[in-house]
Protein backbone atom coordinates (compact mmCIF):
# COMPACT_ATOMS: atom_id res chain seq x y z
CA UNK A 1 0.00 0.00 0.00
CA UNK A 2 2.79 2.40 0.94
CA UNK A 3 4.68 1.58 -2.25
CA UNK A 4 1.51 2.10 -4.29
CA UNK A 5 0.86 5.47 -2.66
CA UNK A 6 4.47 6.54 -3.19
CA UNK A 7 4.38 5.48 -6.84
CA UNK A 8 1.06 7.29 -7.37
CA UNK A 9 2.42 10.46 -5.79
CA UNK A 10 5.52 10.24 -7.96
CA UNK A 11 3.43 9.83 -11.10
CA UNK A 12 1.23 12.77 -10.12
CA UNK A 13 4.24 14.99 -9.48
CA UNK A 14 5.78 13.89 -12.76
CA UNK A 15 2.59 14.75 -14.63
CA UNK A 16 2.44 18.17 -12.94
CA UNK A 17 6.09 18.83 -13.77
CA UNK A 18 5.49 17.93 -17.41
CA UNK A 19 2.42 20.18 -17.54
CA UNK A 20 4.40 23.05 -15.98
CA UNK A 21 7.30 22.62 -18.40
CA UNK A 22 5.05 22.50 -21.44
CA UNK A 23 3.01 25.47 -20.25
CA UNK A 24 6.18 27.54 -19.78
CA UNK A 25 7.38 26.68 -23.29
CA UNK A 26 4.00 27.60 -24.80
CA UNK A 27 3.97 30.92 -22.97
CA UNK A 28 7.46 31.79 -24.21
CA UNK A 29 6.52 30.84 -27.78
CA UNK A 30 3.42 33.04 -27.55
CA UNK A 31 5.18 35.96 -25.82
CA UNK A 32 8.76 36.06 -27.16
CA UNK A 33 11.29 38.68 -26.02
CA UNK A 34 10.37 42.19 -27.14
CA UNK A 35 13.85 43.69 -26.92
CA UNK A 36 17.49 42.71 -27.15
CA UNK A 37 19.92 41.08 -24.75
CA UNK A 38 22.92 42.65 -23.04
CA UNK A 39 25.47 40.48 -21.23
CA UNK A 40 26.52 41.97 -17.88
CA UNK A 41 28.83 40.02 -15.55
CA UNK A 42 27.48 36.70 -16.79
CA UNK A 43 23.88 37.82 -16.48
CA UNK A 44 21.83 38.15 -19.65
CA UNK A 45 19.58 41.21 -19.36
CA UNK A 46 16.56 41.71 -21.58
CA UNK A 47 16.37 45.38 -22.56
CA UNK A 48 14.04 47.44 -24.74
CA UNK A 49 15.61 50.71 -25.90
CA UNK A 50 13.38 53.19 -27.73
CA UNK A 51 13.21 56.88 -28.65
CA UNK A 52 15.76 59.62 -28.22
CA UNK A 53 16.32 62.54 -25.91
CA UNK A 54 16.75 62.77 -22.12
CA UNK A 55 17.31 59.36 -20.55
CA UNK A 56 14.81 57.23 -18.65
CA UNK A 57 15.53 53.82 -17.09
CA UNK A 58 12.35 51.86 -16.21
CA UNK A 59 12.30 49.15 -13.52
CA UNK A 60 9.28 46.90 -12.89
CA UNK A 61 8.07 45.34 -9.66
CA UNK A 62 7.97 41.92 -7.98
CA UNK A 63 6.96 39.13 -10.33
CA UNK A 64 6.72 41.60 -13.20
CA UNK A 65 8.53 42.40 -16.41
CA UNK A 66 9.10 45.36 -18.72
CA UNK A 67 5.72 44.69 -20.37
CA UNK A 68 4.04 46.44 -17.44
CA UNK A 69 4.94 49.71 -19.16
CA UNK A 70 3.33 48.65 -22.47
CA UNK A 71 -0.04 50.31 -21.91
CA UNK A 72 0.77 53.73 -23.28
CA UNK A 73 3.39 55.09 -20.90
CA UNK A 74 6.34 54.01 -23.08
CA UNK A 75 4.58 54.97 -26.30
CA UNK A 76 4.04 58.49 -25.01
CA UNK A 77 7.42 58.91 -23.36
CA UNK A 78 9.49 57.69 -26.31
CA UNK A 79 8.25 60.68 -28.32
CA UNK A 80 10.35 62.91 -26.04
CA UNK A 81 12.82 60.64 -24.25
CA UNK A 82 15.19 57.75 -24.77
CA UNK A 83 13.30 55.08 -22.84
CA UNK A 84 15.24 52.04 -21.65
CA UNK A 85 13.04 49.39 -20.00
CA UNK A 86 14.74 46.37 -18.47
CA UNK A 87 13.66 43.05 -17.01
CA UNK A 88 15.34 42.99 -13.60
CA UNK A 89 17.77 40.06 -13.10
CA UNK A 90 15.76 36.84 -12.89
CA UNK A 91 12.52 38.42 -14.09
CA UNK A 92 10.91 38.38 -17.51
CA UNK A 93 13.59 37.26 -19.93
CA UNK A 94 16.59 38.40 -17.87
CA UNK A 95 18.47 35.37 -16.57
CA UNK A 96 20.13 35.44 -13.16
CA UNK A 97 23.55 33.83 -13.47
CA UNK A 98 24.15 30.61 -11.53
CA UNK A 99 24.03 31.31 -7.83
CA UNK A 100 24.01 35.09 -8.24
CA UNK A 101 22.39 36.69 -5.16
CA UNK A 102 18.90 38.15 -5.50
CA UNK A 103 19.20 41.07 -3.09
CA UNK A 104 18.61 44.54 -4.49
CA UNK A 105 22.20 45.64 -3.87
CA UNK A 106 23.38 42.88 -6.20
CA UNK A 107 20.72 43.84 -8.74
CA UNK A 108 21.75 47.49 -8.45
CA UNK A 109 25.35 46.58 -9.26
CA UNK A 110 24.21 44.82 -12.42
CA UNK A 111 22.01 47.78 -13.35
CA UNK A 112 24.92 50.15 -12.73
CA UNK A 113 27.02 48.12 -15.17
CA UNK A 114 24.14 48.24 -17.65
CA UNK A 115 24.00 52.04 -17.37
CA UNK A 116 27.71 52.16 -18.21
CA UNK A 117 27.41 49.60 -21.01
CA UNK A 118 24.60 51.52 -22.73
CA UNK A 119 26.18 54.92 -22.17
CA UNK A 120 23.27 56.23 -20.12
CA UNK A 121 24.52 59.42 -18.50
CA UNK A 122 22.68 59.93 -15.21
CA UNK A 123 19.20 58.83 -16.32
CA UNK A 124 15.98 59.52 -14.50
CA UNK A 125 15.32 56.12 -12.92
CA UNK A 126 11.67 55.08 -12.82
CA UNK A 127 10.69 52.33 -10.39
CA UNK A 128 7.28 50.72 -9.97
CA UNK A 129 6.48 48.81 -6.77
CA UNK A 130 9.56 46.70 -5.85
CA UNK A 131 11.25 48.49 -8.74
CA UNK A 132 10.98 51.59 -6.56
CA UNK A 133 13.14 49.95 -3.90
CA UNK A 134 15.56 48.88 -6.65
CA UNK A 135 15.72 52.48 -7.93
CA UNK A 136 16.32 53.82 -4.43
CA UNK A 137 19.08 51.26 -3.91
CA UNK A 138 20.72 52.33 -7.17
CA UNK A 139 20.57 56.00 -6.14
CA UNK A 140 21.95 55.38 -2.64
CA UNK A 141 24.70 52.94 -3.58
CA UNK A 142 25.66 54.37 -7.00
CA UNK A 143 24.74 58.06 -6.64
CA UNK A 144 27.00 59.21 -9.47
CA UNK A 145 24.90 57.26 -11.99
CA UNK A 146 21.40 58.57 -11.18
CA UNK A 147 20.03 61.94 -12.26
CA UNK A 148 16.59 61.75 -10.63
CA UNK A 149 14.04 59.30 -9.26
CA UNK A 150 10.43 58.92 -10.39
CA UNK A 151 8.76 56.28 -8.23
CA UNK A 152 5.31 54.87 -8.97
CA UNK A 153 3.55 53.06 -6.11
CA UNK A 154 7.01 52.27 -4.72
CA UNK A 155 8.06 50.00 -1.91
CA UNK A 156 10.19 52.28 0.28
CA UNK A 157 9.82 50.63 3.69
CA UNK A 158 9.69 46.97 4.65
CA UNK A 159 6.10 45.74 4.97
CA UNK A 160 4.96 44.27 8.25
CA UNK A 161 3.59 41.23 6.43
CA UNK A 162 3.80 39.71 2.97
CA UNK A 163 0.67 40.59 0.95
CA UNK A 164 -1.60 37.56 0.62
CA UNK A 165 -1.17 37.41 -3.17
CA UNK A 166 2.57 36.78 -2.71
CA UNK A 167 2.50 34.31 0.19
CA UNK A 168 3.12 31.29 -2.03
CA UNK A 169 6.49 32.84 -2.85
CA UNK A 170 7.45 32.58 0.83
CA UNK A 171 7.26 28.77 0.98
CA UNK A 172 10.12 27.28 2.99
CA UNK A 173 12.40 25.37 3.04
CA UNK A 174 13.89 26.10 -0.36
CA UNK A 175 13.74 22.49 -1.57
CA UNK A 176 9.99 22.48 -0.97
CA UNK A 177 9.67 25.82 -2.77
CA UNK A 178 11.56 24.35 -5.72
CA UNK A 179 9.32 21.28 -5.80
CA UNK A 180 6.22 23.48 -5.63
CA UNK A 181 7.53 25.76 -8.40
CA UNK A 182 8.01 22.89 -10.83
CA UNK A 183 4.79 21.02 -10.04
CA UNK A 184 1.91 22.84 -8.33
CA UNK A 185 2.73 26.52 -8.86
CA UNK A 186 1.55 26.72 -12.47
CA UNK A 187 -1.87 25.06 -12.06
CA UNK A 188 -2.39 26.79 -8.70
CA UNK A 189 -1.53 30.19 -10.21
CA UNK A 190 -3.86 29.60 -13.14
CA UNK A 191 -6.70 28.69 -10.77
CA UNK A 192 -6.09 31.75 -8.56
CA UNK A 193 -5.30 34.21 -11.34
CA UNK A 194 -8.61 36.11 -11.25
CA UNK A 195 -8.50 36.59 -7.48
CA UNK A 196 -4.82 37.63 -7.55
CA UNK A 197 -5.28 40.14 -10.36
CA UNK A 198 -8.32 41.67 -8.67
CA UNK A 199 -6.22 42.21 -5.56
CA UNK A 200 -3.25 43.63 -7.49
CA UNK A 201 -5.36 45.99 -9.62
CA UNK A 202 -8.12 46.83 -7.17
CA UNK A 203 -10.12 48.93 -6.70
CA UNK A 204 -9.65 49.54 -10.42
CA UNK A 205 -10.83 46.83 -12.84
CA UNK A 206 -8.33 44.35 -14.19
CA UNK A 207 -7.10 45.36 -17.63
CA UNK A 208 -8.35 42.51 -19.86
CA UNK A 209 -5.21 42.07 -21.99
CA UNK A 210 -2.74 42.36 -19.11
CA UNK A 211 -1.76 38.64 -19.31
CA UNK A 212 -0.64 39.11 -22.92
CA UNK A 213 0.13 42.78 -23.56
CA UNK A 214 1.53 43.24 -20.07
CA UNK A 215 3.39 39.94 -20.07
CA UNK A 216 1.46 38.69 -17.05
CA UNK A 217 1.59 35.12 -18.37
CA UNK A 218 5.39 35.12 -18.06
CA UNK A 219 5.06 35.03 -14.28
CA UNK A 220 3.53 31.55 -14.50
CA UNK A 221 6.85 29.96 -15.48
CA UNK A 222 8.62 27.98 -12.71
CA UNK A 223 11.92 29.85 -13.05
CA UNK A 224 10.11 33.17 -12.78
CA UNK A 225 8.33 31.95 -9.64
CA UNK A 226 11.67 30.98 -8.08
CA UNK A 227 13.33 34.28 -9.03
CA UNK A 228 10.45 36.25 -7.50
CA UNK A 229 10.62 34.11 -4.36
CA UNK A 230 14.35 34.85 -4.07
CA UNK A 231 13.64 38.58 -4.50
CA UNK A 232 11.10 38.43 -1.70
CA UNK A 233 13.29 36.35 0.61
CA UNK A 234 16.19 38.82 0.33
CA UNK A 235 14.01 41.87 0.90
CA UNK A 236 13.74 42.22 4.73
CA UNK A 237 17.49 42.29 5.37
CA UNK A 238 18.08 44.61 2.45
CA UNK A 239 15.39 47.12 3.44
CA UNK A 240 16.68 47.17 7.03
CA UNK A 241 20.05 48.32 5.68
CA UNK A 242 18.65 50.67 3.01
CA UNK A 243 16.08 52.68 4.96
CA UNK A 244 18.57 54.37 7.33
CA UNK A 245 20.51 55.64 4.28
CA UNK A 246 17.71 57.65 2.67
CA UNK A 247 19.21 60.81 4.13
CA UNK A 248 22.16 60.29 1.76
CA UNK A 249 19.98 60.83 -1.31
CA UNK A 250 21.01 63.89 -3.30
CA UNK A 251 18.77 63.69 -6.36
CA UNK A 252 15.33 65.05 -7.22
CA UNK A 253 12.71 62.58 -6.01
CA UNK A 254 9.06 62.35 -7.07
CA UNK A 255 6.54 59.75 -5.90
CA UNK A 256 3.15 58.86 -7.38
CA UNK A 257 0.67 56.74 -5.40
CA UNK A 258 -2.86 55.50 -5.81
CA UNK A 259 -4.92 56.45 -2.77
CA UNK A 260 -6.58 53.04 -2.62
CA UNK A 261 -3.53 50.87 -3.40
CA UNK A 262 -4.25 47.42 -1.93
CA UNK A 263 -0.64 46.20 -1.92
CA UNK A 264 1.36 49.17 -0.64
CA UNK A 265 -0.06 51.90 1.55
CA UNK A 266 0.75 55.41 0.34
CA UNK A 267 1.20 56.62 3.91
CA UNK A 268 3.64 53.85 4.87
CA UNK A 269 5.67 54.18 1.67
CA UNK A 270 4.95 57.63 0.25
CA UNK A 271 4.48 59.91 3.25
CA UNK A 272 7.07 57.95 5.23
CA UNK A 273 9.56 58.64 2.44
CA UNK A 274 8.80 62.36 2.59
CA UNK A 275 9.50 62.30 6.31
CA UNK A 276 13.07 61.18 5.49
CA UNK A 277 13.48 63.17 2.26
CA UNK A 278 11.47 66.37 2.83
CA UNK A 279 12.51 67.86 -0.52
CA UNK A 280 10.66 65.07 -2.34
CA UNK A 281 7.34 65.49 -4.13
CA UNK A 282 4.39 63.19 -3.41
CA UNK A 283 1.33 63.01 -5.65
CA UNK A 284 -1.59 60.93 -4.36
CA UNK A 285 -4.26 60.24 -6.97
CA UNK A 286 -7.39 58.15 -7.25
CA UNK A 287 -6.47 54.59 -8.19
CA UNK A 288 -4.77 51.40 -7.13
CA UNK A 289 -1.36 49.79 -7.44
CA UNK A 290 -1.04 49.25 -11.18
CA UNK A 291 -0.97 52.88 -12.30
CA UNK A 292 1.39 52.25 -15.25
CA UNK A 293 -1.31 49.93 -16.64
CA UNK A 294 -4.53 51.61 -15.52
CA UNK A 295 -3.41 55.27 -15.74
CA UNK A 296 -0.64 55.26 -18.39
CA UNK A 297 -1.18 58.86 -19.49
CA UNK A 298 -1.03 60.13 -15.92
CA UNK A 299 2.02 57.96 -15.24
CA UNK A 300 3.80 59.25 -18.36
CA UNK A 301 3.08 62.87 -17.43
CA UNK A 302 4.35 62.28 -13.89
CA UNK A 303 7.58 60.73 -15.21
CA UNK A 304 8.08 63.55 -17.72
CA UNK A 305 7.64 66.16 -14.98
CA UNK A 306 10.10 64.33 -12.72
CA UNK A 307 12.64 64.25 -15.56
CA UNK A 308 12.08 67.97 -16.16
CA UNK A 309 12.75 68.67 -12.48
CA UNK A 310 16.01 66.81 -12.89
CA UNK A 311 17.01 69.11 -15.74
CA UNK A 312 16.15 72.18 -13.65
CA UNK A 313 18.18 70.78 -10.77
CA UNK A 314 21.23 70.59 -13.01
Amino acid sequence: MILFATASAGLALGALALFSHRTARRIEAFLPPAGRFVEIDGQRLHVRDEGSGPLLLLLHGLGGNLGHFNFGACAELKQRFRVVAVDRPGSGYSARAGNAPADLSSQARVLARLIDALGLERPTVVGHSLGGAAALTLAVEHPQLVGALALVAPLTHAPKAVPSVFRALAIRPRWLRGLFAHTLAVPASIAASRRVLEQVFGPEPVTPDFPTRGGGLLSLRPRHFLASAADLEALPAHMAALEPRYGELRVPLAILFGRDDRLLCWRANGQAMLDKAPWARLDVVEGGHMLPVTRPGLTASFIAEAAAARELDL
